[in-house]
């Protein structure tokens, strides 16, 4: 067994700013066994070429009964995230049969109505925390219009979420769980029994395969949370650590301000430089798998490490140079193989909107607070700061 990394010991610092210790773990090799403050031991895989051949790799299980077959992890969990082929095909078929481009693309007035309606509140302030003014609401209005999901419940929805990613122990996690589960199952049996509607979660009850095959009534549950959670938690964080990079590189900044054609790359640029997602969700090894020499026993839990992949300098020239001029093409920021994101254009339209429509409608636009002051998301899951405080 490999020796323990103890990534416990570095703090706050690792949740700050992990990129250091990430360089210090790819110059020793792409694999490591590292002790976390919430997970204990696991497999952590860093480095560009081991990440992404990971991500593309059937020996490493998304499925919790891959462990034990007999494990039942509840409704959430019935969804295509944490699933393998086959069963991952059948449900990402079913979803992808409704949630096309053309369904995405329509959203885009919407998107760009709902960032206006945001920024007429929040701009007369003079100052906010862009967090809670528009990088949290806009994401959340949009999937939840999406879904059909009533306006009233969406505070408890963003609080069930954050408990959910945020690393906030075993017993506040089952009790969100527990929550959200029971809500979805309400919701979607109000939809079931009530008249057609034009949102995604009732086309998704309606849908069917050609051969017949839909969603289980579990597996609408499991969608319903993958969407909802998935639809905003990374599009928040696409939004608020794209502004702090601009706003920390002003030339940059102003580069972009006298070049709006540079917005497509730079936001590609953000995803590379500090992407919303540190690490991809659960990994299980179904048979010992060497990775560079090292080999991980089967039944080992694994994280891999997007946001050390996509600072990697084997990959892209001064990795840690945040440039919207380079070509970031290549980033794994929405992951990479079958569990690519699938609402990575939606989370794009939206990244785009709003910081294209901030610039615009804030030409003085700075941050509000001394950087080294803002706080951080606990866990190696979301990348994210809890405000972002920015005066106009």
């Amino acid at each position: 067994m490999s020796e323990i990394v103890d990534l416990t010991a570095y703090g706050e610092e690792f949740t700050a700013d992990p990129y250091p210790i990430y360089a210090k773990l790819r110059e020793q090799g792409p694999v490591h066994r590292v002790r976390t403050v919430d997970n204990g031991d696991l497999w952590l895989v860093v480095g560009h070429e081991a990440v992404r051949a990971a991500l593309a790799d059937s020996r490493f299980s998304k499925s919790w009964r891959s462990l034990d077959p007999l494990a039942e992890p509840g409704a959430i969990s019935a969804n295509m995230l944490e699933a393998d082929a086959p069963q991952h095909t059948r449900l990402r078929k079913l979803v992808a049969k409704e949630f096309t481009a053309r369904r995405v693309e329509s959203l885009r007035p919407r998107i760009q109505q709902i960032t206006d309606e945001l920024l007429d509140e929040m701009l007369p302030l003079g100052r906010a925390d862009l967090v809670d003014a528009l990088a949290f609401p806009l994401p959340m209005t949009v999937i939840c219009e999406l879904l059909g999901v009533p306006s009233l419940d969406r505070e408890a929805f963003r609080h069930w979420s954050n408990v959910i990613v945020g690393q906030s122990g075993a017993e506040a996690e089952n009790a969100a769980v527990e929550a959200m589960g029971a809500y979805l199952v309400e919701l979607i049996e109000d939809k079931r029994c009530s008249a057609p509607a034009d949102d995604l979660m009732s086309a998704l009850i309606r849908t069917r395969h050609e051969d017949g095959d839909q969603l289980s009534a579990e597996e609408l549950v499991g969608m319903a949370f993958l969407l909802l959670v998935a639809g905003h938690e990374t599009t928040v964080n696409l939004i608020s650590n794209g502004v702090l990079a601009l706003l920390r590189h002003p030339g940059q900044l102003a580069e972009l301000r006298a070049d709006p054609s540079l917005l497509d790359g730079a936001i590609e640029e953000m995803l590379r430089y500090d992407g919303p997602v540190e690490t991809s969700t659960w990994r299980f090894t179904t048979e010992p798998v060497d990775i560079g020499g090292t080999v991980i026993p089967s039944g080992e839990p694994v994280l891999v490490a997007l946001a050390s992949a996509d600072r990697d300098p084997e990959r892209f020239e001064e990795p840690d140079t945040f440039d919207i001029h380079r070509s970031a093409q290549g980033h794994l920021a929405f992951g990479h193989g079958i569990h690519y994101c699938l609402g990575a254009p939606l989370a794009r339209i939206e990244g785009r909107t709003a910081i294209r429509t901030l610039l615009e409608r804030c030409p003085d636009l700075a941050l509000d607070a001394d950087p080294a002051t803002l706080t951080w998301r606990r866990g190696m899951l979301i990348r994210g700061v809890h405000r972002l405080p920015i005066r106009y």
